[in-house]
């Protein structure tokens, strides 16, 4: 039997590993063991994170559109209700550009859910 020796393999892995955890501080980006964990809890943060970035966006979008309304002397949960049983599909990632970006237009939309 041919006798195989693993030390290209073991190289390169370890080149994959340390090349993932670049950037990283102290024994992480230099120490195999250490990189290996710091890839794994890198991954699960990245996941989680994935999932929690769209609530994030939603309480952006709220907060985005609660501020652009009590100039016009309504609240957020009034103006959803509102929205709500008019029938107006507008989401409220849109709701909250058009505050943002075209206040007059927020404002007749406003005035139309009134």
């Amino acid at each position: 039997m041919v006798r195989i020796k693993r030390g290209t393999t073991s190289l390169k892995t370890r080149k994959n590993v340390l090349k993932r955890v670049k950037g990283y501080r102290f024994g992480r980006s230099t120490k195999e063991r250490q990189a290996r964990e710091a890839i794994a809890h890198a991954g699960n943060h990245a996941f989680a994170h994935r999932r929690k970035k769209k609530g994030d966006f939603r309480q952006l979008w709220t907060v985005r559109v609660n501020a652009a309304l009590r100039p016009l002397g309504m609240s957020y949960s009034t103006f959803i209700d509102a929205v709500t049983k008019k029938n107006i599909t507008i989401n409220r990632k849109m709701l909250s550009e058009i505050a943002r970006e075209h206040p007059e237009t927020f404002k007749r939309i406003v005035e139309k859910v009134r």
